[in-house]
């Protein structure tokens, strides 16, 4: 089934992340349900999470029976933490 996801994916949702400056990571399918990432410009943007999670489950869906549905993991980046850090440890004089 992930070769029918992939497929999908890269016909019709992938080439409008690629506009975006974005990219996507399956990361499980399960009883009906893909979980899936957000990278590049597109990660951690609260538009494109909204956005993106309804295009992608309206394609997976519209095109492959056994998909239900598809839910964004929203994950910190390990960049976007050390940079947290960085201005935690400045502001608190480390």
């Amino acid at each position: 089934m992930y070769e029918e996801i992939e497929a999908v994916l890269n016909e019709h949702v992938r080439p409008l992340l690629r506009d975006h400056g974005g990219e996507m990571e399956v990361i499980s399918f399960q009883d009906g349900i893909v979980r899936f990432k957000l990278k590049g410009r597109c990660a951690g943007c609260p538009a494109a999470d909204l956005t993106t999670e309804e295009l992608i489950q309206t394609a997976l869906t519209e095109h492959l029976p056994g998909v239900k549905k598809a839910v964004l993991v929203r994950e910190i980046s390990p960049e976007l933490l050390d940079q947290a850090r960085a201005i935690i440890r400045a502001h608190h004089g480390e």
